[in-house]
């Protein structure tokens, strides 16, 4: 086996575990501690801190992947999960047409607005959701 020296530690760590995650291979914690001479714990963290991206990537993406435990591998995998949300642009336009909308009273079309705004946008796209929607 060639020994490899790892620099930046758990940067490189993280990039090589989900990377063999994103080719399609069962990434097991023992091995990969001690390929990258740590503890199973670091391992677990790593792959927790992927786990927490991917589902940050799932609301500005659409695609739902995480990382899972695979029973009959005794490793953890990827499964990809496509679904395409709506975009903001998408949202945006709904948001308008409810606005426009006749035959339901502003509170209950307010509302409708709010609830599609919490549940389909990223956090970090909320304000200026809000802000367009207000100046409609």
């Amino acid at each position: 086996m060639v020994e490899v020296e790892y620099k930046n530690g758990k940067i490189e760590r993280v990039l090589g575990i989900c990377t063999k995650l994103l080719n399609g291979y069962i990434v097991n914690k023992a091995a990969e501690a001690n390929e990258y001479g740590v503890n199973e714990r670091s391992i677990q963290r790593d792959i927790d801190d992927i786990r927490n991206y991917l589902e940050f990537e799932a609301v500005n993406s659409g695609c739902m992947n995480n990382v899972i435990y695979d029973r009959v591998n005794k490793g953890y995998r990827l499964e990809k999960i496509h679904k395409r949300g709506l975009t903001t642009e998408e949202i945006t336009e709904i948001c308008k047409l409810l606005l426009k909308s006749q035959g339901k009273d502003k509170e209950e079309v307010s509302e409708m607005i709010e609830k599609l705004i919490a549940s389909c946008v990223p956090r970090s796209n909320k304000k200026i959701m809000e802000e367009l929607i207000d100046m409609e």
